[in-house]
């Protein structure tokens, strides 16, 4: 375990409390209970949640509806209000909000006060960004805001690989972010969130991994994470898919199809710990379900408890635990198949 780790460990379990821990012991007894699994009923709370601030994003990303603009579903910005109904009704036992799911979180006027909503509420809060709106005084209202964790997408260490994902994005503009945050930190006695530089590992830039863990010491980040390619299409081998097996979530058939490396079975703790809400309140089992094709409800015309337990989602855990792969979205599941690249 490194240190940032560590450090992330003692913050979560800073924001827990008796009643947050008896429904993180309850999920964890249900989800291993047979008769609840073939109910689909699910007796906790959700342990975390991941919300879209917006679906808007700067860049261009070729293995990303955000970046494709590939959306068949309405696109806009969270709105507050919405943020603070969806808290009302989790927040006794919710430990962890995900502020991202599709789009650039910084894009979002509102996304400092997001924050600090949950914050209040004392809920551990992430997001994730490519770094390009960062100049010092954006960085000190994130520093001040509470957030406590923040993943700054960095796929190559020079221009010419970086831009090779990163379309239309200038790495400089990460460096100098990631600069600024570090300085922020400091000025507020290095109180402010975990910054870790995510390294997506492809064919263009798998020769840099060594290079991206030097550059995040130099500047100052918590830690390196390195992260394995999701391709859109899977009926045929991509060219960001690396050489290197080890750093590739997929295995390629005879006719150059992809598929999840692993074995694919009926389970997925996704369907118990939590759920993903889109900007304008819709819920959605999991963040591979990235168009919402799987709605199991709305949160603009009903409360988050009756969605939780609701019919659809009843219908879809009991397809999960049954009947996994006839569902086109755990097909590209990387949490399903148990497929993860080692931190380092």
């Amino acid at each position: 375990m490194t240190f940032a780790e560590i450090k992330e460990g003692r913050r979560l379990i800073s924001r827990m409390n008796g009643r947050k821990i008896k429904n993180l012991i309850l999920a964890s007894r249900s989800y291993k209970s047979k008769a609840f699994r073939l109910s689909g009923r699910n007796p906790a709370n959700p342990l975390s949640l991941s919300i879209e601030p917006t679906t808007s994003c700067n860049l261009r990303c070729p293995e990303c509806p955000s970046g494709l603009r590939q959306f068949t579903r309405p696109k806009g910005m969270l709105n507050p209000q919405l943020l603070g109904s969806i808290l009302d009704q989790t927040e006794k036992d919710l430990i962890y909000l995900n502020l991202y799911f599709q789009g650039e979180p910084m894009l979002n006027p509102d996304f400092f006060e997001l924050v600090r909503m949950a914050r209040e509420r004392g809920v551990f809060t992430n997001t994730s960004s490519n770094a390009h709106y960062f100049a010092l005084d954006k960085a000190r209202a994130l520093v001040d805001s509470g957030l406590d964790r923040l993943i700054i997408s960095i796929d190559g260490t020079d221009q010419d690989t970086y831009k090779k994902y990163r379309v239309g994005g200038k790495l400089e503009k990460v460096i100098e972010g990631t600069r600024n945050l570090v300085r922020a930190k400091k000025e507020n006695s290095n109180r402010g969130p975990l910054l870790f530089f995510q390294f997506l590992v492809s064919s263009h830039n798998e020769h840099q991994i060594e290079d991206v863990k030097a550059l995040g010491k130099s500047i100052g980040v918590d830690h390196v994470l390195l992260k394995s390619m999701q391709v859109m299409d899977m009926s045929q081998p991509s060219e960001f898919l690396p050489k290197d097996k080890k750093y590739s979530r997929y295995t390629v058939g005879k006719n150059g199809s992809l598929s999840i490396r692993g074995r694919f079975e009926n389970e997925c703790w996704r369907m118990w710990s939590g759920a993903v809400i889109t900007w304008d309140g819709l819920v959605v089992p999991c963040c591979f379900d990235k168009d919402a094709e799987h709605q199991m409800g709305d949160l603009k015309k009903q409360g988050f408890g009756e969605i939780w337990n609701g019919e659809k989602y009843l219908k879809f855990r009991k397809q999960i635990f049954n009947q996994r792969s006839k569902i086109d979205m755990c097909k590209n599941c990387s949490e399903g198949a148990k497929v993860w690249l080692t931190p380092t």
